[in-house]
């Protein structure tokens, strides 16, 4: 029987396990009933080790940590001892800004901030142990939304900003399809390499807190002009990159159809599971 293993079990680890089922094992920072194994980055429970020797494949969903990526740092003999099917979850954030323009895989990385540059770095270390005979799969994942997780819970909740920057776009991607193509990448023999995981239609941020409002039925936020808009160093960090993002590659060349290719799509879902509550 093949045996997953997950570093990191959060929202969207969490989304792939509910699909996948069987035997897995997961981490999280405190262990807990489903996921046993504590590892907060730094301090691992003494069954982690052993969990990762039994692991035929294994899915980290763990961002790094300063400038280290914690698996590989404190499980790299662990890694290397044997192959396995490896999904790392990164983001589109390593492209960094491309000025609105639309951009693949090969696009050049352009990584504009000391956090998006150590993931540069950590793909680097991930692909690395295709050389011990892994399989390395790279997802690179566009702005997570889902259940719990979305504009429509933002406009509930009050918090929601129809923030207008001329020609911003943004990418998502909904977390029932990262746990595709997360199959996907675990499923096909050579694995995926490096792919991105977004959805079709790049979309202006205030569209889709429009789009949302009228789901629920209630008045969008005022707009709120970007350069007067009361944001955190890391959102306003966000705004400064600009790009669409293709995923081409993982529709045509690895046939991962996405059961949400757009926002629209999406949110018409979450918001038909909230009427049924």
């Amino acid at each position: 029987m093949t045996r997953l293993m997950i570093f990191g079990q959060g929202f969207t680890a969490s989304a792939f396990r509910a699909r996948r089922g069987g035997a897995i094992d997961a981490t999280r920072r405190v262990a807990d009933g489903e996921a046993r194994l504590g590892f907060d980055g730094t301090n691992a429970s003494p069954a982690v080790r052993e969990a990762l020797m039994q692991a035929d494949e294994l899915l980290v969903s763990i961002p790094p940590q300063g400038e280290i990526d914690p698996v590989l740092t404190h499980f790299g003999r662990e890694l290397a001892a044997r192959p396995r099917k490896i999904v790392y979850l990164s983001t589109i954030g390593v492209y960094g800004n491309h000025d609105g323009n639309w951009i693949d895989e090969s696009a050049e990385l352009r990584a504009s901030n000391a956090r998006t540059r150590v993931r540069v770095s950590v793909e680097h270390g991930w692909r690395a142990l295709a050389g011990t005979g892994s399989t390395v799969s790279i997802l690179r994942l566009s702005g997570i939304y889902g259940p719990g997780r979305s504009a429509l819970d933002a406009i509930r909740a009050g918090t929601a900003r129809r923030i207008i920057k001329a020609g911003q776009v943004f990418n998502r991607i909904h977390v029932d399809d990262i746990a595709l193509a997360i199959e996907a990448a675990l499923a096909r023999p050579g694995g995926l390499g490096t792919v991105n995981v977004t959805d079709d239609e790049p979309a202006p941020p205030q569209d889709i807190i429009v789009f949302a409002a009228g789901l629920l039925g209630v008045p969008p936020p005022p707009e709120q002009a970007f350069a007067g808009a009361p944001l955190s160093d890391m959102a306003r960090s966000f705004y400064g990159e600009n790009k669409r993002v293709s995923n081409r590659k993982l529709r045509e060349d690895f046939g991962v159809n996405l059961r949400f290719p757009s926002y629209r799509e999406g949110l018409r879902s979450l918001a038909s599971a909230l009427s049924m509550d």
